[in-house]
């Protein structure tokens, strides 16, 4: 393949690092399509995704959402250019379905095939919303499973980790407060929600905000005490026989963790002299994070980018997005016994290269 190709790839693109199935198709830099079948309530009586519930909700609605896609895409197998998949970071029953679906395709068609990094299509998917990313662009992924700071010179080949969580995500602390607080599984749209009716009267803990912190863990992320923090007032409420305030709760823990996530994208941005923000991930669909980040980036001068709520969360587009930027790019395809990888390091952008193939890094 040449160093850049000129037409428009028409890449499918399959997610299944979790709970939702998804299939997306894009051309170039135009979304056409995202199909998305999400196992959700399945898990919600469980309080949390069970990894064999949602393989084998992958397994049915794989042929499904990809007929769907094509669908109503008006897009036929045979036109596809290229089929990208989420190979890592998830569970690792889940992404082996997507894994094995999407070489299926390949082969079956003739195309190549591009393995990519869940974390990296939550970045690339901007693209097209708002058009090719700045390079570079600091990006901010927060969901059930990360809270990553990564600083984006090329989202096909260069993304370096500033800083991640050292405990709990900031999406698993939602889910936990959520349950504490009586509140349904996923927690954090019923917290959002919440807090809407309630006041900031709880001035709960900003973790690894000290100065002390600051020197150790600049760019890194900790929920788990202001998780703890949250339970213990709960519970002391109740023991003393008061009425929990839940929207006050939900609306000071929501403050707490929104003020942590953009305080330190924000000063990563300055620090770096990165003039973008990109925000991404289930938790970047939250209110309250997307009011904050809006007013700290325009005080700071830095362009702020959030895709629409539904490319925030888990979806086949980001993936779609990714596998096309590397088609335009001229970036070499994964080999055919790519494998899944549940802990693939964010720095991988894409895996199963083949062995002749330098890494990015």
């Amino acid at each position: 393949m040449s160093d850049a190709v000129t037409e428009q790839p028409l890449v499918l693109g399959i997610e299944t690092s979790c709970d939702e199935t998804g299939v997306g198709i894009v051309r170039g830099t135009e979304l056409l399509v995202d199909a998305i079948a999400s196992s959700v309530d399945e898990h919600a009586r469980f309080g949390g995704v069970v990894p064999e519930v949602a393989s084998r909700a992958h397994l049915e609605a794989m042929v499904p959402m990809i007929e769907k896609a094509c669908r109503e895409s008006g897009v036929a197998l045979a036109d596809l250019d290229g089929v990208a998949v989420t190979a890592g970071p998830g569970l690792a029953g889940a992404l082996m379905v997507g894994v094995a679906s999407a070489k299926a395709l390949s082969v079956a068609l003739g195309i190549p095939l591009y393995g990519v990094n869940h974390l990296a299509s939550h970045v690339a998917v901007d693209i097209v919303e708002h058009g090719p990313l700045p390079e570079p662009t600091m990006a901010m992924l927060v969901s059930g499973g990360h809270s990553s700071l990564l600083l984006v010179p090329d989202v096909t080949h260069d993304i370096r980790s500033l800083g991640a969580t050292i405990d709990d995500a900031a999406g698993e602390a939602f889910d936990k407060v959520a349950r504490v607080l009586g509140l349904p599984f996923p927690g954090g749209p019923h917290i959002d929600r919440a807090a809407s009716d309630g006041q900031i009267t709880i001035d709960f803990p900003r973790g690894l905000s000290s100065r002390r912190d600051m020197e150790r863990h600049r760019f890194d992320f900790s929920f788990s005490g202001l998780k703890t923090a949250v339970t213990r007032w709960v519970e002391a409420e109740r023991a003393a026989g008061r009425d929990v305030p839940v929207g006050d709760v939900a609306a000071s823990f929501q403050e707490a963790v929104t003020d942590v996530l953009t305080r330190k994208a924000v000063l990563a941005c300055r620090e770096h002299d990165v003039a973008a923000l990109q925000i991404g991930g289930g938790v970047a669909a939250n209110s309250r994070l997307r009011e904050m980040a809006r007013q700290r980036c325009e005080e700071a001068g830095v362009a702020l980018r959030v895709p629409r709520r539904s490319l925030c969360t888990d979806n086949g587009a980001m993936v779609a997005s990714l596998g096309a930027q590397l088609m335009l790019k001229g970036r070499p395809a994964s080999d055919p016994s790519l494998p899944a990888d549940s802990s693939l390091p964010v720095t991988d952008v894409r895996t199963g290269l083949p062995v002749e193939v330098d890494h990015d890094h």
